[in-house]
């Protein structure tokens, strides 16, 4: 036979049942409450993403060199490294250094970065003083850029003495040529008169030199090439100039810098130059516009680092890059970078999820600063959404007993109870932590005190 359960605590169960279908949390004001707080952070979030720390751009563009070129070919690695990197780097050929300061001064032109010879600005009226430190900045300096000035006829040992002389100074549009316009002017040597200054660098101004249809050729670091200096070092009767001056024009030029070419540097057997030779040397910097995202600037300077630092004949290893700037300010990014390295994120993970880790937490900080102190406002929020139900009850409440006052007809008292019982059956049924219970319970009283109220008063009457 089928036990049968107590009847009271049967009972029990029921009744817990239905207080659980009364009393309980409001999910829907919760969400309200809750929901508010969310849109306030969703903006503070996207506020924070999109101005605060914007995502890195993929695409950028380097103003380089002419085509085969040292930098052309130097960018090529670049593109190379960045690509590994979810980046992509154009590469525009140019006439030189004074068309990649041109570029970069030009917002039209939508170029990011461009090789450009220290001392540039100060020869050339492509960029004005009174502008370009504004727009642009320096990522450091990527290599140097030694002078060598090989000539024919008996020692010389200012520049000077080259007055009255066929130069070649390098081609219109390139650094060397408007360093050397400087260095020449300086000692009173001008193209006029029996001066003559042609625009040929590389093999054709060896050649040149070496078939005597010019006494002296300037050569920097992309024309100097080692076969062409060990080919002018071994031929009779020409000469490596030495600068004796270094040390006056550094002080004189504070783009200069001194630079010794070892004894032997171009032909160990035969020792050639048989003595160290003193030349002045400016250096390549790599110039971005101000508006380079961080962390694209870190990863342009570590391709620079895999591109540019190795020892040659002219360097030591690791000597470039490094923070050198002389006509724009160093980045701060950059001084970052030379100074303490790539951060944390950057070293640990992938370019595209460090950066996206880095953007995050960007977050942390409206998050900390006013997410969670907002959090204390939610349960005042949620009370007064809780209450606000009873208010308005109470609202329509007073509304009903004012009506029914003015207008005591049999008419109205009939749409007034009929109303009433609305509101209390609306009550009844309404979900609500049993935390406003009393609130509950005050609000029955007050309809039933209304009631009885409005009872009294039409017995009143009608007796």
């Amino acid at each position: 036979m089928k036990k049968q359960a107590p009847v009271g605590r049967s009972s029990d169960r029921s009744g817990s049942r239905r207080a659980g279908n009364y009393f309980g949390v409001s999910w829907f004001d919760l969400a309200i409450s809750v929901g508010l707080l969310v849109i306030v952070g969703a903006v503070l979030i996207w506020v924070a993403i999109r101005v605060i720390r914007p995502a890195p751009p993929d695409t950028l563009t380097i103003s380089a060199g002419p085509e085969h070129s040292r930098f052309w070919l130097e960018a090529q690695q670049y593109k190379e490294i960045l690509k590994r990197n979810g980046v992509t780097l154009n590469v525009l050929t140019s006439s030189g250094t004074l068309e990649n300061l041109k570029r970069l001064a030009d917002p039209t032109s939508h170029v990011d970065l461009g090789f450009v010879q220290s001392g540039l600005t100060r020869v050339s009226s492509v960029v004005s003083p009174d502008t370009h430190p504004a727009g642009l900045m320096s990522l450091g300096s990527v290599s140097n850029w030694p002078l060598f000035v090989f000539y024919r006829g008996p020692e010389l040992t200012r520049l000077s003495e080259f007055k009255g002389k066929q130069l070649a100074i390098g081609r219109d549009g390139s650094g060397t040529h408007q360093i050397v316009l400087l260095l020449l002017r300086a000692n009173g040597v001008e193209g006029n008169g029996d001066t003559q200054m042609l625009p040929i660098e590389g093999e054709v101004a060896v050649n040149a030199l070496l078939d005597g249809k010019v006494d002296a050729a300037f050569l920097t670091a992309d024309s100097a090439r080692p076969f062409l200096m060990q080919k002018l070092i071994r031929t009779a009767g020409v000469r490596l100039f030495s600068f004796t001056q270094a040390k006056a024009y550094v002080r004189t030029f504070p783009f200069l810098r001194q630079f010794e070419v070892p004894m032997g540097a171009f032909d160990l057997a035969n020792n050639l130059p048989p003595e160290p030779t003193a030349t002045i040397e400016t250096t390549m910097e790599l110039i971005a516009r101000n508006t380079l995202h961080p962390a694209l600037s870190d990863l342009i300077i570590e391709a620079a680092g895999e591109v540019h630092s190795d020892a040659s004949l002219l360097q030591d290893a690791g000597e470039f890059p490094a923070p050198f700037a002389h006509d724009f300010p160093l980045s701060p990014d950059a001084a970052r970078y030379y100074k303490s390295g790539k951060s944390f994120v950057y070293r640990t993970m992938p370019f595209w999820l460090a950066s996206l880790v880095d953007r995050l937490l960007v977050l942390v900080v409206p998050v900390v600063v006013v997410l969670i102190p907002a959090l204390r406002f939610i349960p005042p929020l949620y009370a007064w959404r809780v209450k606000s139900r009873f208010y308005r009850r109470y609202g329509e409440l007073i509304a009903l007993e004012r009506n029914v006052l003015d207008d005591p007809s049999e008419e109205n008292h009939a749409e007034f109870a009929s109303k009433l019982n609305d509101i209390e059956t609306a009550l009844n049924k309404l979900k609500m932590p049993l935390a406003y219970a009393d609130s509950f319970y005050a609000l029955r009283e007050h309809i039933s005190y209304v009631r009885s109220q409005i009872a009294a008063l039409r017995r009143g009457a009608n007796d």
